[in-house]
């Protein structure tokens, strides 16, 4: 079997891939909003905050729980959902380094 085209990249930039697919849809922003405004929240609240069925609300919230953007635990019959510190502590550093090269390269640059 070939290998596939994920393969020809490294971890981080599969990793940085992923978190910004998972971000691509204004829905999902929408939700990390609503979750950096509450220190947790259980997955009805965050489908009444939102112009959506549940159905949908809980595929966006598995895209985000996929690409280690958010953290969920079951709690009795709903699941509790967070901001996962730790995955946007990597995307604000990958973003701080583009940055960085940027600047440096101003002055290079036309």
């Amino acid at each position: 079997m070939g290998a596939s085209k994920t393969d020809h990249f490294t971890a981080k930039q599969n990793e940085m891939a992923s978190i910004m697919k998972a971000l691509g849809h204004p829905a999902r922003i929408a939700i990390v909003d609503f979750l950096l405004s509450v220190d947790t929240c259980i997955c009805g609240d965050i489908v009444n905050e939102l112009p959506l069925a549940q159905p949908t609300v809980s595929q966006h919230l598995k895209e985000l729980k996929n690409a280690g953007l958010i953290k969920g635990n079951i709690e009795g019959n709903a699941i509790c959902y967070c901001i996962d510190e730790e995955m946007f502590a990597k995307f604000k550093h990958f973003f701080e380094e583009v940055f960085g090269k940027i600047q440096a390269k101003k002055k290079e640059c036309c």
